[in-house]
């Protein structure tokens, strides 16, 4: 018996030539924020995106999200231009930006309300469901006052995996936390995001991070941000910890320092870890 090949997983997200500009009212002139940025992020993939501070990565990640319009060239999600925020993509920030006087049950359930897609009864299965993905039971009555900030921060997912969205854009999501917190919240992001199957869009300037998530990493340049270098990670799943100790993993961490090292070089930035 014969069996078919896989397809190929399908093309989710494409910026083709984006660029942005920004006008500086006060030197009466315009700022190019990003050149002609050409990549393609497919379903289900995870895709880090590292460069120098300035370099454009959360302005991109903006762009993506709708909440910065694309003026130049064109961003694509299945095909479609994207012309705004939509129920297809959630935010994770840095910050977990927790509503102070709700429960961890009603902060899940409160991206929900916004989107307005789902009965009261959906809602309620779905936050129980998601708190449980996190490994939140117990904490359902809890205010954010009463969780350490990697609690905190899988609440933030755990609301945004609630709202169905197809793409989760994470914008330095684990910044704020101690280092081991932050390795802990690592393997539990690919945990979480290989149970859900998510297309998710990671920024940070820890190269290691990046490296240990994705699939790809795009390292982007600066002044104007640009597509730099895309870098394919060639780390089977599930990952541990332990690959960071691989001489292959240290020398691709090693290429993309020199990467961004030269980008700091050529504009006299000073570099980020």
């Amino acid at each position: 018996m014969t069996t078919e090949p896989h397809s190929p997983p399908r093309v989710k997200l494409v910026a083709d030539d984006v660029t942005k500009r920004y006008w500086i009212e006060r030197e009466q002139r315009d700022i190019l924020a990003l050149e002609r940025v050409n990549l393609s992020v497919r379903e289900q993939e995870f895709v880090s995106i590292v460069g120098p501070s300035g370099c454009g990565k959360t302005t991109f990640l903006n762009m993506v999200a709708g909440l910065l319009p694309c003026e130049e060239g064109t961003l694509t999600i299945d095909g479609r231009i994207l012309e705004g925020p939509g129920t297809d993509r959630a935010m994770v920030f840095q910050s977990a930006s927790l509503l102070p006087w709700r429960t961890v049950f009603e902060n899940i359930l409160f991206g929900m309300q916004l989107h307005k897609k789902f009965s009261k009864q959906d809602m309620q299965d779905r936050a129980a469901h998601f708190i449980k993905m996190v490994g939140l039971q117990g904490t359902e009555n809890q205010y954010p006052s009463e969780l350490s900030g990697g609690m905190q921060q899988r609440v933030n997912l755990a609301r945004a995996l609630a709202t169905d969205a197809d793409i989760l854009l994470m914008d330095e999501p684990f910044a704020s936390l101690d280092a081991q917190t932050r390795e802990f919240m690592q393997e539990e992001l690919l945990k979480i995001w290989e149970r859900a199957g998510k297309t998710v869009l990671f920024i940070t300037h820890q190269i290691d991070e990046a490296i240990f998530l994705a699939d790809r990493v795009f390292v982007f340049g600066t002044k104007p941000g640009r597509l730099k270098a895309e870098i394919i990670i060639p780390f089977d799943r599930p990952r541990s910890l332990k690959m960071k100790r691989d001489p292959e993993f240290i020398q691709i961490t090693d290429k993309i320092w020199q990467l961004i090292e030269e980008e700091a070089r050529r504009t006299g930035m000073i570099l980020v870890d």
